[in-house]
C-alpha cells in the first residue's frame, strides 16, 4: 500500500555560509521538495546565528512538525540548542564543510534529495525512517542555569586553540588551515591546567586534551570517542596527559582513526555531569571552550548529559525506531 503524503508545517534554517556558499544555493531545493512531498515549510533562517537561533524558537511557539537544518554540525548544534526538552525532531541536510553529526547517524551526507526524502519518509511513518531520541548535553557555569546546548562534544584543550586560530585565518582553505594553526598552536605550546570533576571523582593536573563527547566524531572525521553512543546516557570524557610538541605530533594523527586512545597518556572516562576547571598553579590557562564546532566561553563550565532530549529524523537502519 502506498502511504499517504505527509502533511505539516516543517521550519527549514539554512546557513548561508555552509560548504562555501553551498546553503544558499541548495535552500530552493530543500523547500522546493518538502512542498512537492506535501509538506509546508516556513522560513526561519536568519542573517546570523542570534537572528536564526530567535526566528527556530517563534516558530516552534506557532507550531512546527519537524525543524530541518541545512548546513554542518553548527547548524545542528543551532537545531539542538532550540529544541532540547521538545517533541519536535530534526532533520539534517548535511552540506557543510563538518558534518561529523550526520556521518555518525548515518544520514546522507552532501546529498540533498536523500536527506528530504529521509525527512519526509520519517513524517508519514514509512519503512524506511523514523525518530531516534538522542542524548543532549547541557552547558553551564558549575551549578548554573543553562547557557548552551550540544550534540557531539566539547573541547576545551590543544585542539581548541587550534579550532580559534584556525577560525581567523584566511588561507588556506579547508583542512589545510586547521594544520597550518596546529602548527602555528604548537610554536608555543605548554600544557594546560585543568581540574575535571566527573561524577565526582576528580582528575586534575597538565593536560593536552579534554574533550566531553557524547557522538564519536568531530573536526571533520576525527574519532575523538570513537566509542560513543548517543543515546546511553553517557558521556565520554578523553583526557591525554601532558606532551612534549613531538609527543603532540605523533599523538593527533592517531585521533583520525581513533588509535590515540590506546596510548598511555590517553584515558577515557564515562560520567553523566562533568565539571571542568582551570587548575591554579599548574599549567598554561585552558582555551576557551569550542561545542560542535562552535565558540562558547572560557572555563569553569559544567556539562550535564540529557537522556532522549532530541529526536533526530533518521533512517530506521541507522538505529532509528519510529516513534512520531
Amino acid at each position: 500500500m502506498t502511504p499517504p503524503p505527509p502533511t505539516g508545517r516543517v521550519g527549514l534554517v539554512v546557513n548561508p555560509t555552509a560548504g562555501r556558499g553551498r546553503g544558499t544555493r541548495v535552500h530552493s531545493r530543500v523547500a522546493g521538495a518538502l512542498a512537492a512531498a506535501g509538506l509546508e515549510p516556513v522560513d526561519l533562517s536568519g542573517a546570523d546565528v542570534e537572528r536564526a537561533v530567535a526566528n527556530s524558537r517563534a516558530g516552534l511557539s506557532r507550531g512546527l512538525d519537524a525543524l530541518v537544518v541545512v548546513g554542518g554540525d553548527g547548524m545542528v548544534h543551532l537545531g539542538v540548542g532550540a529544541l532540547a526538552g521538545t517533541a519536535v525532531p530534526l532533520g539534517v541536510v548535511a552540506v557543510g564543510s563538518g558534518n561529523d553529526v550526520a556521518r555518525d547517524l548515518g544520514l546522507p551526507v552532501g546529498d540533498v534529495e536523500a536527506s528530504v526524502a529521509v525527512v519526509c519518509d520519517a513524517l508519514t511513518r514509512t519503512a524506511g525512517a523514523g525518530v531516534r531520541r538522542l542524548d543532549a548535553v547541557a552547558v553551564s557555569r558549575p551549578g548554573g542555569p543553562t547557557a548552551h546546548w550540544y550534540m557531539a562534544s566539547l573541547s576545551c584543550g590543544l585542539d581548541a586553540a587550534v579550532n580559534e586560530r584556525a577560525n581567523a585565518m584566511s588561507w588556506p582553505s579547508g583542512g589545510g588551515r586547521y594544520v597550518r594553526a596546529l602548527l602555528a598552536e604548537l610554536g608555543s605550546f605548554r600544557p594546560y591546567g585543568y581540574k575535571v570533576t566527573l561524577d565526582g571523582d576528580v582528575w586534575q593536573g597538565e593536560g593536552t586534551l579534554v574533550v566531553v563527547a557524547n557522538t564519536p566524531s568531530f573536526g571533520g572525521g576525527m574519532r575523538i570517542a570513537p566509542s560513543a553512543e548517543p543515546d546511553d546516557g553517557l558521556l565520554e570524557v578523553v583526557l591525554a596527559r601532558g606532551l612534549s610538541r613531538a609527543g603532540l605530533l605523533r599523538l593527533f594523527p592517531r585521533i583520525y582513526p581513533g588509535t590515540h586512545v590506546r596510548h598511555p597518556a590517553v584515558e577515557v572516562r564515562r560520567a553523566r555531569s562533568v565539571v571542568i576547571e582551570p587548575l591554579e598553579g599548574a599549567g598554561a590557562t585552558p582555551p576557551v571552550a569550542f561545542a560542535d564546532g562552535e565558540r562558547l566561553e572560557a572555563l569553569p563550565l559544567q556539562c550535564d548529559v540529557h537522556p532522549g532530549a532530541v529526536g533526530v529524523l533518521v533512517r530506521r537502519e541507522a538505529g532509528g525506531t519510529d516513534r512520531t
